[in-house]
């Protein structure tokens, strides 16, 4: 099962890809946590990606796909996985179709956290992460930013046919009975 759980920042992507892929043993691959990872252990792309989100702003599309492409040669996803954080624009998107193409696979589900902005900001400013763009303001622009370059993504997505929309409110066990309730459809 190859699955892309999608929404904007805050809406519970990451707690849910991880309840996903417990129960339908399947890895998880966020890019996020490659990220914050690269971030911690101050590598060149940490660093560089670091400088990036300060500013409250996406990584570069070609950067990201060469990340994620990088990542799913390793046998572990041949039998799926689900992605969170990506894809985040139309062109991280279409990649990611040649991506699924060119090793014969396809994208089985396409889920969309659906969460109202203000859920959103509390969520976000309330989980303590200790992100540096963990501010009102920087949280505002992130939610522009998503809205602006990632929000096409699920229209792309829509065109497929692929997208099974989810209410993205409510305890972390009611989410994931809507989501499981779904995959298992």
């Amino acid at each position: 099962m190859r699955i892309i759980i999608f929404g904007p920042p805050g809406a519970g992507k990451g707690t849910q890809a991880k309840l996903i892929s417990e129960e339908y043993g399947i890895p998880h691959l966020s890019t996020g946590e490659i990220f914050r990872s690269a971030i911690k252990n101050e590598t060149p792309l940490g660093k560089e990606v670091k400088a990036i989100l300060d500013e409250g702003d996406l990584v570069p599309d070609e950067k990201v796909v060469g990340l994620v492409e990088e990542e799913l040669n390793d046998d572990k996803y041949n039998d799926g996985y689900i992605l969170d954080g990506f894809p985040r624009t139309v062109p991280q998107a279409q990649a990611f179709d040649e991506i699924l193409e060119n090793k014969g696979k396809t994208l089985d589900a396409f889920l969309q956290l659906e969460v109202p902005e203000k859920e959103l900001i509390d969520r976000i400013l309330s989980r303590g992460e200790g992100r540096s763009d963990d501010s009102p303001e920087k949280v505002k622009n992130r939610l522009s930013v998503y809205r602006e370059e990632t929000e096409p993504v699920l229209n792309y997505y829509k065109e497929q046919d692929v997208v099974e929309k989810i209410d993205g409110v409510g305890s972390i066990k009611e989410i994931f009975a809507r989501i499981k309730n779904t995959l298992d459809s």
